[in-house]
């Protein structure tokens, strides 16, 4: 089981850092991607990070704005987001897989999924 945490109200232009931890057990070798799900629309991919190589991937709509870490002494795998939009307005999910599906982009790719975190931006 995993859990996101970190959303939050931000306005336009401001930054939030989302992060992803999982009970019991240690993320740091894990694969974990982040979608969104926005309000009236389908959950999309954010951004993935490998477990092995540590190779990071990102939504063309991110790109320059979002960055995917670990942080191996927190055990978590957190997403800094900055220059927030509007249109970044979601529920944030963090997904984990053993190794990084072939279809990253995809969620049901992932195994395990924890709860949202929402996250709002103000115009």
């Amino acid at each position: 089981q995993l859990q996101a945490s970190g959303g939050g109200l931000v306005q336009a232009g401001g930054s939030l850092r989302l992060f992803c931890a999982a009970s019991g057990r240690s993320v740091s070798r894990w694969a974990v991607g982040w979608f969104r799900q926005a309000p009236g629309k389908e959950r999309e991919f954010v951004a993935a990070i490998s477990g092995n190589t540590g190779r990071t991937y990102y939504a063309d709509s991110v790109k320059g704005r979002f960055t995917i870490s670990r942080d191996n002494a927190k055990n978590t795998v957190d997403l800094q987001m900055n220059m927030l939009k509007p249109e970044d307005t979601a529920v944030y999910y963090c997904a984990g897989h053993w190794v990084l599906p072939t279809r990253y982009r995809s969620q049901d790719e992932y195994d395990y999924w924890g709860q949202g975190t929402l996250v709002t931006v103000s115009s």
